[in-house]
């Protein structure tokens, strides 16, 4: 059953994204690649690294690899072209970028990866069950979740918005909501966050399964963080539009071990080195910013 859902939420991506003009299908970097459009960063990677004390990292350098937890649906920050394989090549975005820049400061190259998909709802106990080394996904830092895993960063401060079809005039924000068919995911924080204003929620494992529901008119809007939101809307113009009324505030971290501070640290040190050179920057301009979304400021770590 999980299978044949993963499979079915990926090939609605697939189809979501099939305006790409020319390129593998379905990459949203291709989708938007062309004369003078913005070039990823490289990272070099450090060699003799050494992180005393953390057990993800010691695993990690024994089997010669990091295992990183991430999204796999959301255009321009965490996606999947299928038809890429299962290489390096195949992820994409802004949170696969951050993913590849720490993981390059801690001695790792982007084929020295394994990627894992994890979906909202099973984020706490891939990290906290070993599963992968960490997690960047549009993973939003919060007490509840900070009882159970650690977070580096913020590394992005997002905010939950709403997505309707283009020709939609009743949906003006969250105050609108009373009665409408709402779509999130499960596990996320955007389910607590829309019950409030008197929607009637509707819950997939994947946003491109409530992208698909809203292209079909089964649901009135789909809410969760104006950065996803905005990949969607990008690769739909003429039938999607954000509302673009953020109403919370959610800072993107990397998800952890709880007790491991030493990777804790090393992961915060490694984003600011790379907010600081410029990196940070370059990566945002070449995925979320080809959605038409400037680069907002950049958050300062709340280190703990």
């Amino acid at each position: 059953m999980r299978t044949r859902r993963t499979i079915a939420a990926a090939m609605s991506v697939v189809a979501l994204t099939a305006v790409a003009a020319c390129g593998k299908s379905g990459s949203p970097s291709d989708s938007a690649a062309g004369a003078g459009a913005p070039k990823l960063p490289t990272y070099q990677v450090k060699t003799d690294v050494k992180l005393d004390g953390s057990k993800a990292f010691a695993e990690a350098k024994k089997r010669g690899r990091l295992i990183i937890g991430a999204k796999s649906d959301q255009p321009f920050l965490g996606f999947e072209d299928l038809s890429a394989g299962s290489g390096a090549s195949a992820r994409s975005g802004f949170d696969i970028e951050i993913a590849k820049m720490v993981a390059a400061d801690l001695g790792f190259g982007p084929d020295q990866i394994e990627w894992k998909t994890i979906v909202s709802a099973n984020r706490e106990n891939a990290i906290s069950g070993g599963q992968i080394d960490y997690y960047v996904g549009t993973y939003t830092i919060n007490p509840g979740r900070k009882a159970q895993v650690s977070f580096a960063g913020p590394y992005l401060v997002a905010g939950q918005d709403l997505l309707v079809s283009k020709d939609n005039k009743d949906i003006t924000g969250p105050d609108s909501l009373k009665d409408k068919s709402v779509c999130t995911v499960t596990g996320s924080t955007s389910i607590q966050n829309i019950e409030k204003y008197g929607a009637k929620v509707t819950k997939y494992e994947a946003y491109s399964q409530c992208v698909d529901k809203l292209m079909t008119g089964e649901v009135d809007a789909v809410t969760t963080d104006d950065a996803i939101l905005k990949g969607y809307a990008a690769k739909n113009p003429d039938k999607l539009k954000v509302v673009g009324k953020p109403f919370t505030q959610e800072p993107y971290g990397v998800g952890l071990a709880k007790d491991d501070s030493v990777l804790r640290n090393a992961i915060d040190d490694a984003l600011k080195a790379h907010e600081d050179n410029g990196d940070w920057k370059k990566a945002y301009d070449a995925t979320l910013g080809l959605s038409g979304a400037a680069a907002p400021a950049v958050p300062a770590l709340d280190r703990y």
